[in-house]
Protein backbone atom coordinates (compact mmCIF):
# COMPACT_ATOMS: atom_id res chain seq x y z
CA UNK A 1 0.00 0.00 0.00
CA UNK A 2 1.39 2.99 -1.09
CA UNK A 3 0.30 6.14 0.80
CA UNK A 4 0.72 10.29 -0.72
CA UNK A 5 0.04 12.78 2.04
CA UNK A 6 -0.61 16.20 0.68
CA UNK A 7 -2.25 19.66 2.32
CA UNK A 8 0.93 20.59 4.25
CA UNK A 9 2.67 24.15 5.02
CA UNK A 10 3.21 27.09 6.79
CA UNK A 11 0.24 28.69 8.63
CA UNK A 12 -0.50 31.07 11.75
CA UNK A 13 -0.79 30.35 15.00
CA UNK A 14 -4.74 29.89 15.50
CA UNK A 15 -5.34 29.04 11.60
CA UNK A 16 -6.42 25.70 10.30
CA UNK A 17 -4.80 23.38 7.58
CA UNK A 18 -6.29 19.74 6.60
CA UNK A 19 -3.93 17.02 5.88
CA UNK A 20 -5.23 14.76 2.82
CA UNK A 21 -3.36 10.99 2.58
CA UNK A 22 -4.50 8.86 -0.43
CA UNK A 23 -4.07 5.18 -0.47
CA UNK A 24 -4.61 4.09 -3.74
CA UNK A 25 -6.07 0.00 -4.10
CA UNK A 26 -9.24 -1.41 -3.57
CA UNK A 27 -8.32 -2.64 0.32
CA UNK A 28 -7.74 1.17 1.54
CA UNK A 29 -11.08 0.46 3.31
CA UNK A 30 -10.22 -2.84 4.86
CA UNK A 31 -7.46 -0.54 6.51
CA UNK A 32 -7.47 1.28 10.24
CA UNK A 33 -5.13 4.57 9.34
CA UNK A 34 -3.92 7.10 11.70
CA UNK A 35 -1.47 10.09 11.77
CA UNK A 36 1.67 11.09 13.79
CA UNK A 37 4.43 12.97 13.48
CA UNK A 38 7.68 13.98 14.28
CA UNK A 39 9.66 17.53 15.72
CA UNK A 40 13.33 18.53 15.06
CA UNK A 41 14.75 16.99 18.03
CA UNK A 42 11.86 14.70 19.13
CA UNK A 43 10.76 10.95 18.78
CA UNK A 44 7.56 10.12 16.55
CA UNK A 45 4.26 10.47 18.47
CA UNK A 46 0.60 9.11 17.47
CA UNK A 47 -2.03 11.96 17.08
CA UNK A 48 -5.34 10.51 15.77
CA UNK A 49 -6.71 7.25 14.57
CA UNK A 50 -9.83 6.19 12.59
CA UNK A 51 -10.74 2.62 12.27
CA UNK A 52 -12.23 1.15 8.50
CA UNK A 53 -15.83 2.06 9.11
CA UNK A 54 -15.12 5.45 10.88
CA UNK A 55 -17.27 4.21 13.76
CA UNK A 56 -14.28 4.50 16.50
CA UNK A 57 -12.17 7.32 16.58
CA UNK A 58 -8.77 8.13 19.36
CA UNK A 59 -7.00 11.25 19.56
CA UNK A 60 -3.86 12.37 21.39
CA UNK A 61 -4.66 14.49 24.82
CA UNK A 62 -2.65 17.08 23.04
CA UNK A 63 -4.56 17.79 19.82
CA UNK A 64 -7.92 16.53 21.37
CA UNK A 65 -10.55 19.34 20.57
CA UNK A 66 -9.00 20.99 17.43
CA UNK A 67 -7.78 18.00 15.64
CA UNK A 68 -10.50 15.67 13.31
CA UNK A 69 -9.83 12.61 11.60
CA UNK A 70 -12.18 11.75 8.77
CA UNK A 71 -12.02 9.28 5.96
CA UNK A 72 -13.87 8.48 2.76
CA UNK A 73 -13.24 5.36 1.50
CA UNK A 74 -15.12 5.70 -1.73
CA UNK A 75 -12.16 7.88 -2.63
CA UNK A 76 -9.36 6.01 -0.86
CA UNK A 77 -8.73 9.15 1.70
CA UNK A 78 -7.83 9.93 5.13
CA UNK A 79 -7.95 13.92 6.64
CA UNK A 80 -6.80 15.31 9.66
CA UNK A 81 -8.36 18.43 10.08
CA UNK A 82 -6.42 20.54 12.12
CA UNK A 83 -7.92 24.03 13.81
CA UNK A 84 -6.63 26.01 16.36
CA UNK A 85 -3.05 25.77 15.22
CA UNK A 86 0.00 25.86 18.15
CA UNK A 87 3.64 26.70 17.74
CA UNK A 88 3.88 23.38 19.10
CA UNK A 89 1.58 21.60 16.28
CA UNK A 90 5.05 21.88 13.96
CA UNK A 91 6.29 18.46 12.99
CA UNK A 92 6.58 16.19 9.86
CA UNK A 93 3.09 14.48 9.91
CA UNK A 94 2.73 10.41 8.68
CA UNK A 95 -0.26 9.19 7.46
CA UNK A 96 -0.14 5.47 8.43
CA UNK A 97 -2.26 2.19 7.31
CA UNK A 98 -2.99 -0.43 9.95
CA UNK A 99 -3.84 -3.58 8.41
CA UNK A 100 -6.25 -4.92 11.01
CA UNK A 101 -8.78 -2.47 10.25
CA UNK A 102 -8.74 -1.40 14.07
CA UNK A 103 -6.65 1.27 13.96
CA UNK A 104 -4.35 2.36 16.70
CA UNK A 105 -2.28 4.74 18.56
CA UNK A 106 0.61 2.44 18.05
CA UNK A 107 2.76 3.28 15.56
CA UNK A 108 4.25 -0.66 15.79
CA UNK A 109 0.84 -1.62 14.30
CA UNK A 110 1.04 0.61 11.05
CA UNK A 111 2.64 -1.97 8.51
CA UNK A 112 2.53 1.07 5.59
CA UNK A 113 3.68 4.51 5.96
CA UNK A 114 3.28 7.78 4.14
CA UNK A 115 6.60 10.31 3.27
CA UNK A 116 5.82 12.30 5.75
CA UNK A 117 4.61 16.57 5.14
CA UNK A 118 5.93 19.00 7.17
CA UNK A 119 3.61 21.41 9.01
CA UNK A 120 5.12 24.68 10.36
CA UNK A 121 3.18 26.92 12.92
CA UNK A 122 4.73 30.25 12.75
CA UNK A 123 3.71 33.90 12.60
Amino acid sequence: VQLQASGGGLVQPGGSLRLSCVAPGRTFRDYGMGWFRQAPGKEREFVATINWSSDSTYYASSVKGRFTISRENAKNTVYLQMNSLKREDTAVYYCAADPSGLGSSRADRYDYWGQGIQVTVSS
